[in-house]
């Protein structure tokens, strides 16, 4: 039982460290684990507060949750100088508000990929895929 207790805690630290490294509050964030394989598949998605809406923020795999959130916290400390930033502008299909995203990606595909994440593609317009420039 220890043991359990044990990898619970060192779960719930190793989540905490990587909402920290991502500065997003806890309640902004989910950590979403899915066995495949025989691996743990983690996909860290983040909520939008203002709109109520989620994306992909990342995804990796290990043989467990600590191997998988390892890997998290490896990438969370590093993404902002091995990828991109972009700006996605899009709206509800049966909304016409403007919303802004910012996504981390390795190419405008990979942005896209993590903004239909999870969601209908007929379900939102997009106006706008921009790379940010370096700053």
């Amino acid at each position: 039982m220890t043991e359990t207790y044990d990898l619970h805690l060192e779960v719930a630290r190793l989540q905490k460290e990587v909402e920290s490294y991502i500065g997003v509050e806890s309640n902004s964030l989910i950590f979403d684990f899915k066995e495949i394989e025989g691996n743990i598949r983690l996909n860290i998605i983040t909520v939008n507060p203002q709109h109520r809406q989620s994306f992909l923020f990342h995804s990796v795999e290990g043989h467990d949750k600590v191997e998988a959130l390892t890997k998290a916290l490896d990438y969370v400390k590093n993404y902002k100088e091995r990828e991109s930033s972009y700006t996605i502008q899009w709206s509800l299909k049966d909304d016409n508000s403007l919303q802004t995203s910012y996504f981390s990606a390795k190419n405008i595909f990979q942005a896209l990929e993590k903004f239909y994440f999870g969601r209908d593609a007929n379900s939102t317009i997009i106006f706008s895929v921009v790379l940010n420039p370096i700053t």
